[in-house]
């Protein structure tokens, strides 16, 4: 699904020499590189700071300690994401309140958002999910309207821009109050072991979020909240600075590979394409087709018979997941989980893969 090997073999003298600069100068906690790269990415994105953390899953459990939610606050989100989403907010006590999703976008559907809002509800999680925006317009109007606050999951959609109505673009993830994203090898800016960055625009709440990622202190040995530890190793920031400079490249390259599929895979009747909108671009970390007609677990195996890998994003809706199990019913979810399948999508795809993948999917009876 993703070539991370030949990936690297095309950078590697940059690579190279930025790990060894790192080992050279023994900087391997908080070094020099780490503020650089924020202020990178901050740059890039547009957002005010860029506070980064080990991993995307402490990101969205940072951004929810930072807003001093209470137990029994509810936070909404969408069935049809990884676990991650939801599993931060039961470990803080708050209550997960999940809503079905946009059966042409797959990310949080609007409708559903409204008739969930309680009076215990505090946040909205949307998820961009396989590298497309949710519709965040109609999302902040509801969040303004009954004072939530919004965090973003930009875990998959990094490098994406949301197009609002009055002519602003935005970056994933620099919309709500906070977003979250991860640095996991196989996103569309991977480094080469875990970690991840929130994004925030107030200069107070990017304070709280940097404390609240350092054992809750601003000055060592002053703890003035309670936090946790999560950083990202200068060894990572390293190489992601390295990769940063070839990231508009990457989503580029992904968007050629999306582009071969729409255009020699539009007339497999038994496959729906994914479908783009015109308040999102999309930078495609997956190239999920939905199946008709067809039973999407033989076509799986049928393509890894033949050397082709897919994956299923996801197989289980959240709500049928044993430490969130629910009687709700959430239609478009549940058929999801049944239908879609990714295919590989990466920066290093070559036209006779693309090619061998496309004429094997067309075969398939």
């Amino acid at each position: 699904m993703v070539d991370l090997q030949a990936q690297y073999l095309r950078m590697k003298s940059e690579i190279d020499t930025a790990i060894e600069d790192v080992l050279i100068k023994g900087d391997f906690i908080q070094g020099e590189l780490v503020k650089i790269f924020e202020s990178e990415l901050a740059r890039y994105t547009g957002s005010g700071h860029v506070i980064s953390c080990a991993n995307g899953t402490d990101a969205l459990q940072i951004a929810m300690m930072a807003l001093r939610f209470k137990k029994g606050d509810e936070v909404i989100l969408p069935v049809h994401t990884y676990v991650a989403t939801a599993e931060v907010i039961a470990v803080l006590g708050l209550s997960p309140i999940f809503v079905d999703v946009d059966k042409t976008t797959f990310t949080i559907d609007i409708d559903q958002v409204r008739k969930a809002i309680t009076p215990k509800t505090v946040a909205i999680v949307p998820v961009h999910l396989y590298g497309l925006c949710a519709d965040m317009e109609s999302l902040l109007s509801l969040a303004r309207r009954y004072d939530l606050k919004i965090i973003e999951d930009a875990a998959q959609a990094l490098g994406s821009v949301y197009h609002f109505s009055d002519g602003i673009n935005m970056a994933a993830g620099t919309m709500g109050i906070i977003g979250a994203t991860s640095f996991f090898p196989s996103k569309n800016l991977g480094a080469y072991g875990d970690g991840g960055a929130l994004f925030c625009s107030d200069d107070s709440l990017a304070t709280l979020l940097r404390m609240v990622a350092n054992h809750g202190q601003k000055e060592k040995y002053r703890h003035e909240i309670i936090g946790v530890n999560s950083r990202l190793d200068t060894i990572q920031a390293a190489i992601l600075r390295v990769k940063l400079g070839y990231f508009d490249s990457y989503i580029q390259r992904r968007k050629v590979v999306a582009e071969y599929y729409d255009k020699h895979l539009a007339s497999t009747e038994f496959l729906k394409l994914p479908q783009g909108v015109t308040y999102s671009s999309h930078t495609y970390h997956q190239y999920t087709v939905v199946t008709r007609g067809v039973d999407r677990d033989r076509l799986k195996k049928y393509l890894a018979n033949l050397g082709i890998p897919t994956m299923i994003y996801y197989p289980i809706p959240l709500h049928h997941q044993i430490p969130y199990r629910s009687n709700a019913s959430f239609p478009v979810a549940e058929e999801l989980s049944r239908t879609v399948l990714s295919l590989p999508i990466h920066t290093e795809m070559d036209e006779d893969q693309l090619s061998y993948i496309c004429s094997s999917i067309n075969d398939f009876e």
